[in-house]
């Protein structure tokens, strides 16, 4: 007689193997069905540096094999502050050629990023546009401090990239201080003047906050307030009023992280020695060397600071120290035409999305920047 055992095994394997085959089937069928994945690469950020680290050169600007044919196409969709220059400068000022700006809203179906300025939109949105292609990336430009950014409802999670002063943005707008290279023109001492110097606008002395430490600090050391606007102070006038003080008071509207404006770029690239009132000074070593500044929070108070500051207009060679730094490390000088303010974040902007391809969206714009 003969055993039935390796016939059930048989039928048994044959419909394992039909289950499993109509399962794959079926499994495929419905991935298909399902739309593009949600993902997105992960926000890219800056490598920290040490505490004593020095801040690197920038990456050369054009990529060679980029020609006009191809060139990534980059909305301004509206000019921050009105202030409007040339688009093809970003070539002329910052050698960047590997993208076209534009700001002709007619261009807007092609444009691979589209770059919004914050304090311009409407707080309903309605001057934004409202749909955007699946290829497209919005770029959140501000380079106010979180006191100074207007809360709008609905931007939480409208941005794939950010565009500010923060160190961990997308695109980092900052003036930097780069490696000095052999064609770099010598360092020029300028000649001194005055001891310590001040420039703000009258009007807004009350509403800033380190204006409390100013009123201390001049009880004790005589400080030259420059106005802001005086004909001596326009155009390139600010470098050479701003290098014949000893010492100028960079003093931040605000402290917030990252939060360092020409306030201090401007008179580092002067050839003073900035006063900083701001971030904690690991914050701006990040960005210039520890000896090229003297922080405020190093001084138990501002008759500290001011015996000091006295102390080292009396010796020149304590003094000369600060600028040891120049034999090794340059820095641009920032645009004093205010038609060029924004030129070095819109000119970033393009630079970028010429280089890379990358698609996200800013989860929570407004957790990461105003908390």
């Amino acid at each position: 007689m003969v055993s039935s055992a390796p016939f059930n095994v048989l039928r048994v394997a044959m419909m394992v193997v039909l289950f499993v085959g109509a399962f794959t089937v079926m499994f495929l069928m419905y991935f298909k069905s399902l739309p593009s994945s949600p993902c997105h690469p992960p926000p890219s950020h800056w490598a920290r540096q040490s505490q004593h680290s020095q801040p690197q050169p920038d990456a050369p600007a054009v990529s060679p094999e980029v020609t006009g044919a191809n060139k990534s196409v980059v909305l301004l969709w509206f000019w921050p502050g009105d202030k409007q220059f040339p688009l093809s400068d970003c070539r002329r000022l910052f050698n960047i050629d590997n993208c076209r700006l534009t700001d002709d809203r007619s261009e807007y179906s092609k444009a691979r990023g589209v770059v919004i300025h914050h304090s311009a939109i409407s707080d309903d949105l309605s001057n934004i546009p409202k749909t955007r292609p699946r290829f497209q990336r919005w770029i959140w430009l501000n380079m106010d401090s979180p006191s100074r950014t207007r809360w709008i409802e609905g931007l939480k999670s409208l941005f794939n990239l950010t565009l500010t002063y923060r160190k961990d943005s997308d695109i980092h707008v900052r003036w930097k201080v780069a490696a000095r290279r052999p064609t770099d023109s010598p360092f020029q001492f300028p000649q001194k003047k005055r001891t310590v110097c001040w420039l703000l606008d009258t009007n807004e002395l009350e509403s800033n906050k380190s204006y409390l430490f100013f009123k201390e600090l001049a009880k004790h050391i005589k400080v030259d307030l420059l106005q802001k606007s005086s004909d001596q102070l326009k155009g390139d006038g600010y470098f050479s009023v701003v290098g014949s003080c000893k010492f100028y008071l960079s003093f931040e509207s605000s402290v917030h992280t990252d939060y360092i404006t020409e306030t201090f770029t401007g008179p580092l690239a002067a050839g003073t020695v900035p006063v900083v009132w701001g971030p904690p000074r690991r914050n701006y070593e990040k960005f210039a060397p520890g000896t090229s500044f003297i922080h405020t929070e190093d001084f138990p108070d501002a008759a500290a600071l001011a015996k000091f500051l006295q102390n080292l207009d009396s010796d020149l060679v304590a003094y000369m120290k600060y600028f040891e730094w120049w034999k090794f490390y340059t820095l641009q000088r920032p645009f004093r035409d205010e038609r060029y303010e924004y030129a070095l974040a819109i000119c970033q902007a393009c630079r970028y999305v010429g280089q890379k391809k990358e698609y996200r969206v800013v989860k929570d714009l407004y957790k990461w920047f105003l908390e």
